[in-house]
């Protein structure tokens, strides 16, 4: 398992930019895949994005593609999920995940540990 502990949410208007982190820690990343996901109030948690720690190879939501970007600083076992363009709807609190290297890369990966969370919020 991996401890995850993510940072960097808040209150952002429309149009602005935000960026988490989340820092990994308890194994060696190798080739594991790191991801972000969202819930909103009443509504289920959704893939946001997500990258191959050993290549940095990435998948993205729909939704978020060409907005946000996933990238990983190895020195630091941190990812990060850079959003730009920020809509009303993108308020969530947003969920870093780690799954193992064998699994592969999609938007239908399947996580096994997950942080705490942190809230991003994006006013109108």
């Amino acid at each position: 398992q991996v401890q995850l502990v993510e940072s960097g949410g808040g209150l952002v208007q429309a149009g602005g930019s935000l960026t988490l982190s989340c820092a990994a820690s308890g194994r060696t990343l190798g080739s594991s895949i790191m991801g972000w996901f969202r819930q909103a109030p009443g509504k289920e948690r959704e893939f946001v994005a997500a990258i191959r720690w050993s290549n940095a190879y990435t998948n993205y939501a729909d939704s978020v593609l060409g907005r946000f970007t996933i990238t990983r600083d190895n020195a630091k076992n941190t990812v990060y999920l850079l959003m730009d363009s920020l809509k009303p709807e993108d308020t969530a609190v947003y969920y870093c995940a780690w799954s193992p290297g064998y699994r592969p890369l999609s938007d239908r990966t399947d996580f096994d540990s997950w942080g705490q969370g942190t809230q991003v919020t994006v006013s109108s």
